[in-house]
């Protein structure tokens, strides 16, 4: 694991076309296609980049945060939904199903992919190139997306220097009766109200100001569509056309109720299953290979002082 490593992703260094494509492949597919093979690569392709890219923090919030959701997820299903003709026994009279169960653990593999694929989207992605992608076709609409997406993690900055703050004058929001807790919170609150409402306008203004979403505007971008991303874009766009094909077509099938049903792995089911794991884990296994070609540069550089120095004592 390597902590910080997105701010040296050479996957978040290709064309945003490039990102993009792959984010909406490995995010949108697990929701539509709930095929357990499917489910299963995605998520195990979505927790090693994520804790490629965040290190221990990526493994803190995956324990303490998404394994006890996907707990929860596998678990709710069986409790309530008592579809399916395998019965494996009785709870307060409910039938638990195998059918339920297997549903339900494919529902938490779904959501715990899903979420960890959108911590790898927070941690490459930057609002420029969403503008940069979406600025000329729906200029409003993007400019809200992209302040919608940097909210969240700016408004909990905002939201700890305030409470940091008013620690430092008495009034904290972790001490004290539950009365003065509660009106700490809610003062704390409400400056976060004024501070959201505020920027939100001044980053109005700011745009406007710039003839932003005006007719003929030009706007500067340093992105270039060189042939790194052309290969990379060609080799995932048939990889993804091919797993796609397969899902729409039926030869990777699965039925849940009433009895759980899917299709042997045949040749057409193993060429989408190395097809949707290729997709998944390609930038992973590009920043794999980045790593090791910066270690062999690093040893091959730090060999070169050793050669000359023992070259140097030989001619003594």
């Amino acid at each position: 694991m390597k902590a910080g490593g997105a701010a040296r992703s050479i996957f978040a260094g290709y064309h945003p076309l490039v990102n993009y494509l792959w984010f909406g492949y490995a995010i949108l597919v697990p929701i539509f296609f709930t095929q357990p093979v499917y489910l299963a690569v995605s998520f195990a392709s979505a927790l090693a980049y994520s804790l490629y890219l965040g290190g221990r923090k990526a493994l803190k919030f995956d324990l303490g945060f998404v394994l006890p959701l996907m707990v929860i997820a596998a678990l709710f299903n069986p409790a309530f939904n008592h579809k399916g003709i395998t019965i494996l026994f009785y709870f307060h009279y409910n039938p638990i199903t195998l059918e339920s169960i297997l549903y339900g653990i494919c529902t938490a593999a779904m959501i715990g992919g899903v979420i960890l694929f959108f911590t790898c989207y927070n941690a490459l992605m930057t609002s420029d190139k969403f503008i940069y992608l979406f600025g000329r076709l729906v200029p409003a609409m993007s400019l809200i997306i992209s302040m919608a997406l940097r909210f969240i993690p700016r408004y909990t900055a905002q939201a700890k220097r305030i409470a940091s703050a008013r620690r430092g004058i008495g009034f904290d929001v972790s001490s004290g009766g539950f009365f003065t807790r509660l009106r700490n919170g809610g003062e704390v609150l409400s400056v976060m109200v004024t501070w959201a409402l505020e920027n939100g306008i001044e980053t109005g203004d700011s745009m406007l100001s710039r003839g932003y979403g005006l007719p003929g505007r030009t706007a500067y971008s340093n992105y270039r569509f060189d042939a790194r991303d052309r290969i990379l874009l060609a080799v995932l766009a048939v990889l993804m056309a091919v797993s796609l094909a397969c899902c729409i077509t039926g030869a990777i099938s699965v039925m849940y109720y009433p009895m759980f049903i899917m299709e042997r792995v045949r040749p057409f089911a193993g060429i989408a299953y190395v097809c949707h794991g290729a997709v998944c884990l390609s930038p992973f296994a590009l920043e794999l290979r980045e790593d090791a070609q910066w270690r062999s540069s690093r040893a091959g550089i730090s060999a070169k002082p050793r050669a000359r120095q023992e070259d140097a004592n030989g001619t003594f």
